[in-house]
């Protein structure tokens, strides 16, 4: 099982939070949960003049053994508004524009878009159970 929390923060609005949505799939082969501006796609929607957030910029997806994995989908730009880490077991890396990466089994942690122009980032939390 993937659980994953989102929270949409703005810095404009004094460390205001703009929402926060939950979402969770099996770890079956195959599920996918997705994180972006098109609610037609995605299970968690930011809001949507935030065009710093693709219309479909993360993919959560479950592997053949039941792992999950992340990540960043290329969007319609060349250069990305946007920058996206992955904080996990302490430490934190940038994931690449159209990169992955492992979600840990049995772990938690944290995936952040973060906008360019401005302080406004969205933060999604995932727990992948052992």
């Amino acid at each position: 099982m993937l659980e994953l929390t989102m929270v949409s923060v703005s810095g404009a609005d004094a460390g205001a939070t703009a929402g926060m949505l939950m979402a969770e799939a099996p770890s079956e082969a195959g599920a996918v949960l997705r994180v972006g501006r098109d609610a037609s796609v995605c299970r968690l929607v930011t809001p949507e003049d935030w065009l710093f957030v693709s219309r479909v910029h993360l993919e959560f997806r479950c592997g053949p053994d039941g792992s999950w994995s992340v990540t960043w989908l290329r969007g319609s730009n060349p250069d990305p508004a946007s920058e996206v880490r992955m904080l996990s077991g302490g430490a934190a890396r940038p994931l690449a524009y159209g990169g992955g990466a492992p979600l840990p089994r049995g772990g938690s942690g944290e995936v952040v878009i973060q906008d360019r122009s401005g302080p406004r980032s969205v933060h999604v939390g995932f727990y992948h159970e052992g």
